[in-house]
């Protein structure tokens, strides 16, 4: 609400050119809020708004409109406007940027941009995507180890404008191999000693990422370790770039996007879901369906199976959703929590058996509570059938059934993830739909199974 106030005023400013007032509202604001206030604004609005600021305000801005804004904005406007643009971008969020541009955008634009700048996308562009290469920026303090506090205080100012963070600072040799790090407050300290050389108090226990590491495996290290930023090296440990927080927040973030994705049966989105054309989203999802549809016709086939045993007891029908959801709802619950472990790291395969002993017991816990409600639920249903009330055992049939159904989907949620990532297949993505299809299927089949030995010294 607050956002349209400011969208008359500045269209106003843009229709009559009044540049005191556009550069004012650039300037008056956080970056952040200057961008929040733009969104209403076409790309084409927001590129007359940005020419106002200056280069270095310009790209604090543009970094935060939506990825789609940015995209729109970068491909619509003068290609030599947007080269400078890109320019004062990271490293990182540069080759972000490129690689989602259409190529014919990127081959207009590459050539306009400085050589250097060149040689360090072509370089990021190389890494896998998903790796640490690909996510690092190379814009870091990088000192050697020979500097006294003073010198290093002097290089560090020279470096400081072109740097995305200062907090650590990377003591590399001359062949740029990682020595150590130390950080701004060390330095700061040791300025009442200004001979003091940065070797004498760098940390040499480093935690450190190499550049083919999976971005995941980066982020839950940053995270287990709590640092704002992270080194990258290669093979010989020379220094490559570095991983800061800003960028794990995002790894995470897209990273959780595909799980909560994949949980759901659904192949992961390349894009986000607005940009996803309505083609791709049909076939990421209906590959999915189909799959659980084939899976659910063994499901419908164990009820043909049993249609003879129904017919005798139809009242067993009712019950059916009841125990194949329990079942389901069990499965999913289990596979759910540990794939979410798996995750962060918290299991692993080597503890398979301690997942299975948890399951189990919980597995029983749970299917006890259900069990008492479904005693009471099969009571009520009943009442009112006189072909079961001579029989106090059919009682019996929906709480046992429960009992094993939930065990039952408590160990294949459990199992499956784990036996999937053994496998070297994606857990998220293929748990949960086998999960449903087999619990239902068992569950039909227990169900069946219960019932005869309950009911078939009645005449079954």
């Amino acid at each position: 609400m607050v956002n349209t106030l400011y969208l008359p005023e500045l269209r106003e400013y843009l229709a009559e050119g009044n540049e005191l007032e556009l550069r004012e509202f650039c300037t008056a604001l956080h970056p952040a809020r200057v961008a929040e206030f733009m969104e209403g604004l076409t790309a084409s609005e927001s590129w007359g708004v940005l020419k106002h600021a200056e280069p270095r305000l310009r790209e604090q801005i543009f970094i935060y409109f939506d990825h789609e804004k940015q995209i729109e904005l970068l491909e619509g406007q003068n290609r030599n406007d947007v080269a400078a643009l890109i320019e004062e971008l990271a490293s990182d969020d540069r080759v972000d940027l490129l690689q989602d541009l259409r190529p014919e955008v990127v081959d207009e634009l590459l050539p306009l941009l400085s050589s250097d700048i060149r040689r360090n996308i072509q370089r990021l562009r190389a890494y896998p995507e998903r790796t640490a290469g690909a996510v690092m920026t190379t814009e870091f303090a990088r000192l050697s180890e020979h500097l006294t506090a003073r010198e290093a205080l002097d290089e560090l100012s020279r470096q400081a404008e072109h740097l995305e963070t200062i907090y650590y600072l990377y003591l590399v040799d001359g062949e740029g191999h990682l020595r150590g790090t130390c950080t701004t407050r060390q330095l700061v300290s040791a300025i009442g000693k200004p001979d003091v050389r940065l070797g004498d108090i760098m940390e040499t226990r480093l935690i450190t990422a190499n550049v083919r590491d999976d971005q995941e495996d980066v982020a839950r290290k940053v995270a287990r370790y709590d640092l704002l930023a992270i080194p990258v090296v290669d093979d010989q440990f020379r220094m490559m770039g570095i991983i800061t927080h800003d960028d794990v927040i995002d790894v995470v973030r897209e990273e959780a996007v595909e799980d909560v994705q994949r949980l759901a049966g659904v192949t992961p989105l390349d894009e986000s879901y607005l940009r996803t054309s309505i083609i791709t989203l049909g076939w990421k999802r209906g590959m999915w369906l189909g799959i659980l549809f084939f899976t659910a016709l063994f499901t419908a086939s164990a009820l043909k199976f049993y249609e003879q045993r129904l017919s005798a007891w139809p009242w067993l029908i009712m019950f059916i959703p009841l125990i194949m959801s329990s079942g389901g709802n069990s499965g999913n619950q289990s596979a759910t929590l540990i794939i979410a472990a798996m995750s962060t790291g918290d299991v692993t395969l080597r503890d398979w058996l301690r997942v299975v002993r948890r399951e189990l017991a919980v597995g029983v816990m749970l299917g006890l509570f259900l069990a008492l409600c479904g005693l009471l639920v099969t009571w009520m249903l009943t009442l009112n059938e006189p072909i079961v009330q001579p029989y106090a055992r059919v009682l019996l049939v929906v709480p046992s059934t429960l009992v094993l159904v939930v065990i039952c989907g408590a160990l294949f949620g459990s199992i499956l993830p784990m036996a999937f990532k053994r496998l070297g297949l994606d857990p998220a993505l293929m748990s949960n739909p086998f999960v449903a299809g087999l619990s239902d299927i068992l569950a039909i089949v227990i169900y069946m199974t219960v019932a005869s030995i309950f009911l078939g010294a009645s005449g079954w």
